[in-house]
């Protein structure tokens, strides 16, 4: 049997139970109930009814038609993996479709006497409240409480039961006891005293726990309950090893099974009258109503103040009932991760250094494995890969590779498989962007090599991304500054030259967690979160030519302080050589040239006495000369 009729054979049993339900049509996300980045296989829900295998995407089915949206890195992934399926594609300008356009697609159905359908567990409370505002304006109704895999997917694999590990205090550099104790304090300054905590990485920062249930990602599948006289874990047993239950024991965390958060919030009698903090960018929609349908307290009200939530509507000064209120705000941890502490920052440079060392090893590599022949995109990853796992602490990559060669190197999140795969050549250039999960710290670099000889367009474009990429690094800027207000230094050079780029400038890096952290960023579109030190944060700029060539130089930098009190630079944590052979050097200002001269000097002083091969040192002093 062919996939295409696979997929064909899972609509139909999709629709017949879509009919014994009373539901027109199902919507398949691409989150899991976390909001995470990478989605474990259980929650691949959109992959299993579809085939589409792409990170991004959403697909709905109803009675009589199927279809996918996706943004153009999937376009040519999704036409050849939705061919023979019932599904149509349908091409996304953005990263996802909205739910303006999802529910306008949907009200071209005939039949629309009978309920959307969606899995609350796995849709976002903000984007379920935009569904379904949206549907209820073309007379649709929508519902959150059906899950069609658990009936219909055969052989679903289940919860990840890997172990959880303790991050010793050496690295995370905050015991618990104090991260709750601030928390706390951040929720009472909200008017909040509960938090319910679903993003996995904010679980394992807070409990200085973690994992390996999660592609890249050092997390363990779980939900945190912050009360006010208590903490519970909810989490699988069978993943707790006795060190980490005496861990827990001793830092007064109660534990119960993963899967019992909703009778606990179903039942609510402990819940009651509290006032629960949601951030509904990231709590999804079964949470965010288990917490808004809590019973009240028989013959108690409370006068909440204007902006807090009730029930799921807002209040305003009206004497209501004491279930549990909802304030609707971001996680006082998502700021909280963001500012390293000193043990975080030190273990940040001692992963820089390992990973400095297997980059020098690689790149000392490359060319001349190339003119030999024989090395394709993936051999690239492997070989990388396989350095970085000779270092101390080493626990996996940090996120796919993206090696990209010629052409391939303008898909910006390309990603080598057997089918695309190709030989590098002397010639040309080769982006590299890559990262590692070490057990102090995390990383993230992009390079972009010359291979051998290149066009004028290649190195003019190359120069022009290590401008932007020096003047950002460069910046010196109040406290309080925003990522949007320093983003055109990155951009100015090649808007002059009508060239631009899509994504994001910068992004923040976890503690041996996630490599994308926020909410502050680099962005042109406008990102208010404020830039302080001890924040990380990425510096890298790109151009892509399409069916041409790309480049893109990417170094993890650190905010601190520039000399006094309330003014920020960027100190570089990355240790690695930007290759200076494609550069053009009328188009380099005398200042970006010293920037890069002084930091290539840095790397070497820091890497040479790490190297313990005479040749990679040799290749080390040479990559790093007076430019």
């Amino acid at each position: 049997m062919t996939k295409a009729s696979i997929i064909t054979q899972r609509v139909e049993a999709l629709r017949q139970w879509m009919r014994e339900h009373q539901l027109m049509a199902f919507i398949f996300p691409s989150t899991d109930p976390h909001a995470g980045e990478y989605v474990p296989d259980r929650w691949k829900c959109r992959e299993w009814i579809s085939g589409f295998n792409g990170s991004a995407g959403i697909a709905v089915v109803t009675l009589k038609r199927a279809a996918l949206w996706t943004d153009s890195r999937y376009w040519l992934a999704a036409e050849e993996q939705l061919e023979g399926t019932p599904f149509e594609l349908i091409r996304c300008k953005r990263n996802v479709a909205t739910a303006a356009e999802l529910a306008e697609w949907i009200q071209a159905e005939n039949n629309m006497q009978h309920p959307v359908g969606i899995d609350g567990w796995c849709y976002m409370q903000s984007e379920a409240a935009a569904l379904e505002a949206e549907l209820m304006a073309r007379g649709m109704m929508l519902r959150t409480e059906s899950d069609p895999a658990a009936a219909l997917w055969k052989e679903r694999p289940a919860i990840p039961l890997n172990p959880v590990e303790v991050q010793p205090l050496e690295y995370a550099g905050e015991t618990v006891e104090s991260k709750l104790a601030r928390l706390r304090e951040a929720l009472k300054g909200l008017h909040a005293n509960a938090l319910i905590v679903t993003q996995l990485d904010q679980i394992a920062w807070t409990l200085n726990l973690r994992g390996t249930d999660v592609h890249c990602t050092p997390l363990f599948v779980s939900y945190l309950a912050i009360l006010p006289d208590e903490v519970i874990l909810y989490v699988a047993p069978e993943k707790l090893t006795w060190e980490v239950k005496d861990y827990l024991r001793a830092n007064h965390i109660h534990t119960r099974r993963y899967e019992e958060l909703a009778e606990d919030l179903g039942n609510g009698r402990s819940l009651r009258g509290l006032t629960f903090l949601v951030d509904t960018a990231v709590t999804n929609a079964t949470i965010y109503n288990h917490i808004s349908l809590i019973e009240p307290l028989p013959g108690e009200s409370v006068m909440p103040d204007d902006f807090i939530a009730f029930a799921g509507g807002l209040t305003h000064k009206t004497e209501l009932p004491v279930g549990a209120s909802i304030v609707e705000a971001e996680s006082p941890i998502a700021q909280m991760m963001t500012m390293k502490n000193d043990a975080e920052i030190a273990g940040f440079r001692r992963a820089m250094l390992k990973d400095g060392v297997a980059l020098v090893k690689f790149l000392r590599w490359l060319k001349p494995a190339v003119e030999a022949g024989g090395v394709t995109e993936i051999g690239v990853d492997r070989k990388l890969t396989g350095l970085r796992a000779e270092q101390e602490g080493f626990r996996d990559i940090s996120f796919d590779t993206i090696a990209g060669y010629g052409a391939h190197a303008a898909i910006v999140h390309y990603e080598a498989s057997p089918e695309t795969d190709v030989p590098l050549e002397p010639h040309g250039l080769l982006l590299l962007d890559s990262g590692a999960q070490y057990l102090d710290g995390t990383t993230d670099i992009t390079r972009t090599i010359a291979l051998g000889p290149l066009t004028d367009s290649e190195r003019r474009d190359y120069t022009l991304v290590l401008k932007g990429h020096i003047r950002l690094a460069m910046a010196v800027f109040p406290e309080g500054t925003s990522g949007t207000q320093l983003d055109v230094l990155a951009r100015y050079a090649m808007w002059q030259e009508h060239k631009n780029f899509g994504h994001g400038t910068g992004h923040g890096v976890g503690s041996y967690l996630s490599v994308h952290e926020g909410p502050h960023q680099f962005r042109m579109n406008w990102m208010p979160a404020p830039l302080r030190a001890g924040m990380t944060i990425t510096d890298e700029p790109g151009i892509y030519i399409a069916g041409s060539h790309g480049a893109r130089t990417e170094n993890t930098m650190l905010i601190v302080e520039d000399g006094e009190p309330g003014w920020l630079r960027l100190e570089p944590l990355t240790l690695c050589p930007i290759d200076t052979t494609p550069i053009v050097r009328e188009l380099m200002a005398n200042d970006e040239i010293n920037y890069l001269n002084r930091y290539h000097d840095h790397v070497r002083e820091a890497l040479l006495p790490l190297l313990d091969d005479e040749a990679d040192r040799e290749w080390l002093r040479a990559a790093t000369q007076k430019f």
